[in-house]
């Protein structure tokens, strides 16, 4: 690699169909004295925390729980989340749900410990003291926001994502359970499923990737190839759904070691200003950038073509990587996801919004080619309006 680099994910990871009904046990040995459990409605009314909730009671684990989570959260949701934790004096957090859950008890478990607003430490390893014990269940494949060391929060005034990064945030222990993802709604499905493949894709030809993120995440890019579909058109198949988490988790500690590119870097901007969600963004976004970083890192697009079932016999590099895109492009029609993010509601009109908003983010320093503002116009001019499926 010819650089010097460390890997670590304290987070302990359980997996297995059942798995989150275990969670009181686990949290037991943490000698916890009250327990706030972060989710949405959503999530609640689907009565996802059945099988939690009787686990706690079961250890004897008191606990209370905030759903008023939101997509695209705003900062001020840590600050009431932080209020509601106070009053019911909790001293420990559980995140349950999509990313928006994950990241918002990481917001409120930081903020407990730290002062002043979530956005004041936006960037990488900003964020001084240790937050309360953390753990968090997926019921999305898509984030990886259970064994990250990100969360991402909208400031109300500007309208910009701010990307928190700090060891602090992974998870003490997170718990992929397939049974509480099997009633995913298609559209869902589809678009965290995507994410996490955007994760995957844009983590292994990063400027900042090693030898230990490539490898997982070529494997979460040869796991989804394989079973995403599954996923969307059965829904019910228990070992794809479980693939798909362990894929979406392997996805996020993966970039969590080598940060991801322009795709993020933008799709961002979409949620912020345009409340775009993540998933979809990213997922049309993705075949436009990878068109763009081709020139830089052809082989190892050659290598992504091939953990996704492609052919590249007889190819060149370069062929061979086109290949990969195809196969997203191919993906994306297959999961009814749009080809332009025109149909997603994006306005050219805050064009330079969004590219000043892109170039803010540390995402771009580590995309493979080199990006100037004016090359993140012209993806998103290029993404807007498209024939092309």
């Amino acid at each position: 690699m010819g650089k010097n680099y460390q890997f670590s994910i304290p987070t302990v990871i359980k997996c297995g169909r059942g798995i989150s009904s275990q969670i009181g046990e686990t949290l037991q040995s943490y000698q916890l004295k009250k327990l706030l459990i972060v989710t949405d409605k959503g999530v609640r009314q689907a009565n996802l925390l059945e099988k939690i909730e009787a686990s706690l009671r079961g250890s004897g684990i008191e606990y209370a729980i905030y759903d008023d989570v939101e997509p695209n959260p705003k900062a001020e949701l840590v600050n009431e989340g932080v209020a509601f934790l106070n009053a019911e004096q909790c001293d420990a957090v559980l995140g349950i749900g999509g990313g928006s859950s994950l990241d918002t008890a990481k917001g409120i478990a930081a903020m407990v410990t730290n002062e002043g607003s979530i956005l004041d430490y936006e960037g990488i390893g900003k964020l001084p003291n240790p937050t309360l014990p953390l753990f968090a269940v997926p019921t999305t494949a898509g984030t990886g926001s259970e064994a990250t060391a990100s969360t991402v929060f909208t400031d109300r005034e500007t309208l910009f994502k701010a990307v928190i990064i700090s060891p602090h945030l992974f998870p003490k222990a997170a718990f992929l359970d397939p049974e509480l993802i099997l009633q995913l709604p298609q559209g869902i499905t589809a678009a965290t499923g995507m994410d996490a493949l955007t994760h995957a894709i844009e983590s292994y030809v990063s400027k900042e990737a090693t030898p230990v993120s490539r490898a997982l995440a070529i494997q979460a890019i040869k796991m989804i190839g394989a079973d995403l579909e599954k996923t969307y058109f059965v829904g019910t198949d228990t070992e794809s759904r479980e693939n798909m988490l362990v894929a979406s988790m392997l996805a996020g500690v993966a970039f969590s070691q080598s940060r991801l590119g322009n795709v993020h870097a933008i799709s961002h901007t979409f949620g912020g200003v345009f409340n775009i969600p993540h998933g979809i963004a990213n997922a049309t976004l993705l075949p436009f950038v990878m068109e763009f970083n081709l020139p830089a890192c052809a082989e190892k697009m050659k290598e992504i073509a091939i953990a996704l079932g492609e052919d590249v016999t007889g190819l060149t590099t370069l062929q061979a990587g086109e290949k990969a895109i195809e196969a997203v492009k191919r993906l994306n029609q297959s999961l009814n996801i749009p080809n332009n993010i025109k149909e997603l509601g994006v306005s050219l009109d805050l064009l330079p919004q969004m590219v000043a908003d892109s170039m803010r983010s540390a995402n771009v320093l580590s995309n493979p080619r080199l990006t100037r503002a004016e090359d993140i116009a012209s993806i998103i001019k290029s993404a807007y309006a498209t024939e092309e499926l």
